[in-house]
């Protein structure tokens, strides 16, 4: 394979770091300029032959022993020193300064400090031209060599972010890992940013303009100081001793600048090599002249040009092995995320752009390995890496190999947690199956078809072009005539929806066809708008389509429609866009007048086909919501309208399903427009339809009055026709039809004599529900009568107390439907409808009396507050009723909550709901919390006092039931505990506003533990006085002060109690403990914020020793510290107290902790009071890791902060879930995905 050669312009290195000079301190001399190693990272290539027979390995150890096998076949023995080129002949010239640019200092002056901001300020401004700055250097590089070199050097170490600059006497006089040394320890750096990060408008663009700079350098320089060996050799060997360096800043932006430098060069020597290739051709073309017309001189100046460009070409690839081999072999698994993208962005550059020498095996595992980093840019750099290479079908052949190896990885990545990952993967298999036939199996395909109807519409988009073209593609190809696109032709589009339906069909990977047209409509939308095919196949006798084809077809049509028609994706996909261009929404009015055109003749016909199928004929309605129906009128075609509405009444007496219903009204409601010229005919027809259901309702309904029984089918059409009339009554003011008082009739005979069927009663219900709401709309102007809003409050109370009976009815869904029905009214007619203005409402308000309320909170114990069956896996019938029972019962609870909060219900109702708090999180938690926070809000002091009172009903039915001996050793008993401490987190972390609250809940938890004392003469403890262990997790809510006045209050209080001496009853020691006076986070910060990483450690005074005893009796229910993992490979630090127990000083300590005694406590205080510690585990590590690791700890990152997790603040973070005070070192790589290791600076880590 080609590979990059070895410089000849590069020394031996020794394998000693000591006995290798520095090239920056041959800068100042006058002799030949080389290029050497710095004393931390070698950067010359190995002279050893024996190097290129070696293979590199994945692990760290062989990639650092063995980096250079992989990049050159054959390493020069004898490299020679590298005198300066001259010049190719056709070399422009540098321009000249322009005016007003900077003056160099000439050799015979006086040093002085290097002009280090010059060139760096001009970089950062980005205003001047960025070739006419690099020509500014060239010059005055020319003129004073030793100062612009110095120039460029200061200009790099400020873009790190170092205040320090190199002068010329360090030049001399150290060398380069020195240098890098002595900037290090000058590097203070303020904060953890530096100019590629740090913020603010002044440094937004500064990388752009530094890679930039470098790379104008490179080709400004290709022509001449490229070859001069002085400049480049030893900005490369800076650069990488700088990229080696511990700084984070250092290390990033150099491997930022030597990633650009490669880049550019490797440009240069793909304009070499096609030079190379141009000088050849020419030489064979003079050479194969006669001897007449050959040129001596022309071909002895095209050898000598030719050896001229070699020598180019060798010296430039060494250049790029110094890099590759310095810098990038070990940065590109930096413990830096930033640094491993930079590496891979870069080198997928370089294959794209010299593919030649660059796009083998030897360069692309490193992309593979770093297909399984943690961090989401460093995959998402590979996958765009990939994606250029494998997009071009000429590489393929190279590809093979690492597609054989990576292929699994990338096709496991389709299921990334991160979807822009995702995505790319997905679109980078889509290049690998269009341009490597057969390399994804069958297996591969059906594991990423799933995804087709994931949420996200950028990774469903992504599947459905990849679904697309394996599937549908090949079969369906477009042919192209010249160069225009051929219309596909009818055959074509239906092999296409018959692929679809297979599909769809027989994957049975989802139940909603929308979804998978909305993944499509990207890549294969023109197929999915050809309404014509997708109609025809609908309505042709022989298409050999079975029931559930034609149901999916049906969909499909209804999705293609609505997705032309609202531009916008199904219900609960994401997408990230805002709105449609201009473009788009005129694409969208055509397509909304073209399938309006199409199907308007035609819906008539499908809905006569389909009319018997409930399941295809409700779909087939909603097609009208996406009509332009203007077009009825503009194009004169009211004859479809008279054929659409005749099919549409047949549909609603044919039909008694909700859904068939519901979407025929609604159809109705959109042409009843009084803005449409038509109006007045589909006026008429739904007059028609409303007395045609309306006379059969009325004879229907006297046989049911005057006989006691009814055989199925009488019951069976008196329920269908009250269904359609509720339907239409729902969309449609019925108003004028009088339903109400035949139906409230009804209604009264099914209370009093128990006679109608429920199927007759449900609807009947709802129907007078609908009558009563739109009798409010006509009465809700101002000019409505008192007349008319008396009797229209007679009914409402009328209707109220017929639900009341029928919240006893022994059917439950007469029960849910009288509750859902009664909720609603409540609701409506409460105190709130005379807000803003509308007091002339007033006399419709109603306050429901204290039986209904009972009633109300009494259904909803038996109804909602019941334990479900467990589910299965979700897929079976029994499961999907479990789903939507429970959804039923969510709808129930959301209804008497919303009549607590509007003042409907009384607030003290709530305790029947928040009791069940912790038993039902699971099913209703997120209701209730709500529910807890808007009482709160409305009335904290009431809202405490129900949470009390919940408390108080849970502990009397547990003592009911099971007696006060043994009482808190129950499991229901720690349930209320439980529930206890969800109450307290629900506080939050605002102590000084629930100050007064929480004393007030302790006093009077402490007045009812002691409420009922036990018989005169017995030590017996009184029934309620377990109840002080709920009230010990309030405790944590106290002030200092408070638990002092708790404890004096409790003392009095259990003065008038007998007790045996000697014998404390358990729950006053465990209350008692809970106040034991230990400073807490919120006495430190009343106002409940953390405190500071840094605070005081008081010496072993008084107050000190008090606390240590007091601690010992405080019982708080915490969980342990976990202790501190093992340093891993990433090198990142927590900082923590030696032996892990600071934090027993903070939270008030765990239980672990209280039992090792007060002499380690008191021990823990003493250590405290010194510096912090890294807890290192330096006998797993080399001898001297300590030291490294603290000067580490001075140069990296700004560490983790010691974050003290108050546990007020639980309530965001769940329950029972206690955070470790310090952030553990974070684990680079994740193990299930990542196998490759990840390098930190060779100065720490590299193996000796």
């Amino acid at each position: 394979m080609p590979t990059l050669r070895s410089s000849s312009s590069q020394l031996h290195s020794s394998s000693s770091p000591s006995s290798v000079s520095s090239p920056l301190r041959r800068a100042l001399g006058t002799g030949p300029r080389s290029l050497s190693a710095s004393s931390s990272s070698s950067v010359a290539v190995p002279c050893d032959d024996r190097d290129s027979d070696q293979t590199s390995e994945g692990d760290s150890e062989s990639l650092s022993a063995g980096e250079g096998s992989d990049f050159e076949d054959n390493l020069r023995r004898n490299v020679k020193k590298r005198a300066a080129k001259r010049p190719l002949k056709t070399t422009p010239v540098a321009k000249r300064p322009k005016k007003g640019s900077r003056v160099v200092r000439a050799h015979g002056q006086k040093e002085s400090e290097p002009p280090a901001s010059d060139l760096f300020d001009a970089v950062k401004a980005a205003k001047s031209d960025m070739q006419s700055l690099v020509d500014e250097w060239l010059d005055s590089y020319k003129q004073d060599q030793d100062a612009g070199f110095l120039e460029l050097i200061n200009f790099f170490i400020r873009s790190c972010g170092c205040k320090g600059t190199v002068t010329a006497e360090m030049f001399k006089k150290m060398s380069n890992s020195e240098i890098i040394q002595h900037l290090t320890e000058q590097f203070n750096e303020d904060s953890g940013d530096y100019p590629l990060t740090a913020p603010g408008p002044s440094w937004k663009k500064f990388q752009g303009s530094f890679c930039e700079f470098v790379r104008t350098l490179v080709y400004r320089c290709q022509y001449s100081l490229l070859y001069d060996g002085f400049p480049m050799d030893n900005l490369i060997s800076l650069l990488t001793g700088l990229s080696d360096s511990q700084v984070r800043a250092f290390r990033h932006t150099s491997t930022l600048a030597a990633m650009k430098l490669m880049t550019s060069l490797v440009r240069v020597a793909l304009q070499l090599s096609l030079h190379k290739d141009n000088n050849q051709r020419q030489y064979e073309a003079e050479r194969n002249k006669g001897p007449g017309q050959r040129s001596p001189e022309r071909l002895e100046s095209l050898l000598e040009k030719r050896k001229e460009l070699q020598e180019h070409q060798e010296e430039i690839e060494g250049m790029m092995n110094a890099l590759f081999r310095g810098v990038f072999v070990h940065r590109y698994r930096d413990v830096l995320p930033e640094i491993r993208a930079i590496c891979i962005e870069e080198i997928g550059s370089w294959m794209q752009s010299y593919s030649t020498s660059f796009l083998t095996d030897s360069y692309l595992k490193y992309i593979g390995w770093t297909l399984h980093d943690k961090h989401r840019e460093v995959r998402l750099k590979c996958l765009k890496a990939l994606k250029g290479l494998y997009g071009n079908q000429d590489w393929t052949a190279r590809l093979e190999l690492f597609t054989s190896r990576f292929k699994d990885r990338l096709v496991s990545m389709v299921m990334d947690r991160e979807y822009d990952v995702a995505v790319e993967a997905v679109r980078l298999l889509t290049l690998i199956l269009k341009n490597m036939e057969g390399v994804l199996t069958e297996a591969d395909c059906e594991s990423i078809y799933p995804v087709v109807y994931a949420s996200n519409r950028a990774l469903a988009s992504a599947v459905g072009e990849f679904l697309y073209w394996k599937l549908f593609y090949p079969e369906c190809e477009t042919r192209t005539v010249g160069e225009r696109e051929r219309r596909q032709s009818p055959r074509s589009q239906r092999t296409f929806f018959h692929l679809l339906l297979s599909f769809f069909v027989e994957s049975e990977l989802h139940y909603h066809a929308a979804y998978l047209v909305d993944s499509l409509w990207d890549c294969a939308g023109p197929q999915l708008k050809d309404w014509e095919s997708l109609t025809s196949l609908l309505l042709e006798k022989d298409q050999n389509l079975g029931d559930v084809q034609e149901s999916t077809l049906i969909e499909i049509l209804v999705s293609s429609v609505r997705q032309a028609s609202e531009g916008h994706p199904p219900v609960g996909r994401v997408t990230g866009r805002k709105g449609l261009t201009p473009k788009e929404r005129k694409i969208q009015a055509d397509d909304k007048v073209k399938l309006t055109e199409h199907l308007i003749p035609l819906l008539p016909q499908l809905l006569a086909k389909f009319s018997a199928d409930a399941e295809k004929v409700a779909p087939l309605l909603q097609l009208l919501n996406y009509f332009d129906l203007n077009i009825y009128c503009t194009r004169r075609l009211e004859k479809h309208l008279e054929l659409l509405l005749q099919q549409l009444q047949e549909v609603v007496v044919k039909h008694a399903e909700p859904a068939v219903l519901e979407a025929g009204a609604h159809a109705l409601y959109l042409l009843c427009n009084p803005e449409f010229t038509f109006f007045s005919r589909v006026d008429f027809a739904r007059s028609q339809l409303v007395d045609l259901l309306t006379d059969r309702f009325q004879q229907e309904l006297e046989e049911q009055l005057q006989s006691s029984f009814l055989d199925e089918d009488e019951v069976y059409s008196l329920a269908a026709t009250l269904k359609r009339l509720s339907a239409f009554y729902n969309a449609h003011d019925l108003t004028r039809w009088e339903l109400y008082e035949p139906c409230y009739r009804l209604l009264r005979k099914a209370v009093d004599t128990g006679e109608v069927p429920h199927q007759v009663i449900l609807p009947a219900l709802t129907l007078v529900y609908f009558s009563i709401l739109w009798t409010l709309t006509h009465v809700s102007g101002s000019d409505a009568s008192q007349k008319q809003l008396l009797s229209l409050k007679g009914r409402m109370v009328t209707f109220c107390e017929l639900c009341q009976n029928c919240l006893s009815d022994v059917d439950p869904e007469i029960q849910e439907q009288a509750f859902v029905l009664l909720s609603d009214l409540l609701l409506i007619f409460s105190p709130q409808m005379i807000v803003g203005g509308r007091e002339f409402l007033k006399p419709l308000v109603f306050i429901p009396e204290a039986t209904l309320q009972s009633e109300l909170a009494s259904f909803l114990m038996d109804h909602v507050f019941i334990q479900p069956g467990e589910l299965g896996s979700g897929h079976s019938q029994e499961d999907h009723s479990q789903i939507e029972q429970l959804h039923q019962r969510r709808r129930l609870l959301a209804g008497f909550c919303k009549l607590l909060l509007y003042g409907v219900l009384e607030m003290d109702a709530a305790s029947d709901v928040f009791k069940h708090y912790n038993k039902f999180y699971s099913d209703y938690g997120d209701i209730i919390k709500e529910t807890l926070t808007r009482a709160r809000q409305i009335d904290r002091s009431h809202c405490s006092r129900i949470l009390l009172l919940s408390l108080k009903q849970l502990y009397t039915e547990l003592l009911q039931e099971q007696g006060p001996q043994g009482l808190n050793e129950l499991p229901a008993f720690i349930e209320m505990r439980d529930l206890a401490r969800r109450f307290a987190l629900s506080f939050g972390p605002q102590q000084l506003q629930n100050r007064d609250l929480v004393v007030m809940l302790h006093k009077e938890g402490i007045r009812f533990s002691l409420s009922e004392l036990p018989p005169a003469g017995s030590s017996s403890q009184p029934p309620n006085l377990a109840f002080l262990e709920l009230l010990s997790e309030f405790s944590p809510r106290l002030f200092h002060q408070d638990k002092q006045l708790l404890l004096s209050y409790l003392e009095k209080s259990l003065q008038r109690v007998s007790q045996a001496p000697g014998r404390p009853w358990g729950p006053v020691t465990t209350y008692c403990q809970s106040l034991s006076p230990v400073e807490s986070t919120a006495e430190a910060n009343p106002q409940g914020y953390p405190r500071s990483k840094k605070r005081r450690i008081e010496g072993p005074s008084r107050r000190h020793r008090e606390d240590i005893s007091a601690s010992q009796e405080e019982s708080l229910q915490l969980n342990s510290i976990p202790p501190t993992p093992t340093l891993t490979s990433t090198a990142v630090k927590s900082r923590q107290p030696l032996g892990g127990l600071e934090e027993m000083e903070e939270g008030g300590g765990s239980e672990l902790a209280f039992t090792q005694g007060q002499s380690l406590l008191g021990a823990q205080r003493l250590r405290s009071s010194s510096p912090q510690h890294f807890q290192t585990p330096l006998n797993s590590l080399r001898p001297g890791l300590g030291n490294r690791l603290t000067r580490l700890s001075l140069m990296e990152e700004d560490e983790e902060e010691l974050e003290i997790q108050n546990d007020s603040s639980e309530e965001w973070q769940g329950t029972d879930k206690h955070s470790s005070p310090s952030e553990h070192g974070l684990d680079l790589l994740d193990s299930t995905e990542l196998n490759t290791e990840v390098s930190v600076p060779k100065t720490d880590w590299k193996a000796g």
